[in-house]
């Protein structure tokens, strides 16, 4: 009782010399940011009960963490540049006085350059300042 049967012919297989058409379709998804689509946080919140809320309160510890940082370097910018005037002020007013004081002992060409040097750059420098606050920023 032992009968074989053939195998039914195939409809889908290839005749010698002929072509193949195929089409391949992809599709991509992306987003930005700490948040994820409202449809991608759904399937989250199904694989684990609570995940959606967890990534939540993780975009917002981010934000929080980002505020605060950005206020840190305002903070920091600010107290630089109240040094930096304090120092070349400080500078300009030596560098002047020891010139001044020169200029009483007997070496005024000396005097007069070490007064003017520093006080020239720093009003080069302030004058610099100026033209590159008033170029148009790139962004």
């Amino acid at each position: 009782m032992n009968q074989e049967q053939s195998p039914a012919p195939q409809n889908n297989q290839r005749k010698e010399g002929e072509k193949v058409k195929s089409l391949t379709v992809t599709r991509s998804e992306s987003f930005s940011g700490p948040i994820p689509p409202p449809a991608i946080l759904g399937e989250y919140e199904k694989i684990h009960a609570g995940l959606a809320d967890r990534i939540m309160k993780m975009a917002e510890s981010q934000s929080e963490h980002r505020k605060y940082l950005e206020r840190k370097v305002i903070l920091h910018d600010r107290i630089k540049s109240i040094l930096g005037l304090v120092f070349a002020f400080l500078i300009v007013v030596i560098a002047i006085g020891a010139g001044v004081y020169l200029a009483v002992m007997g070496q005024p060409v000396t005097g007069g350059i070490l007064g003017l040097i520093p006080l020239g750059t720093i009003v080069g420098a302030f004058i610099y300042q100026q033209k590159e606050e008033k170029k148009p920023k790139e962004e």
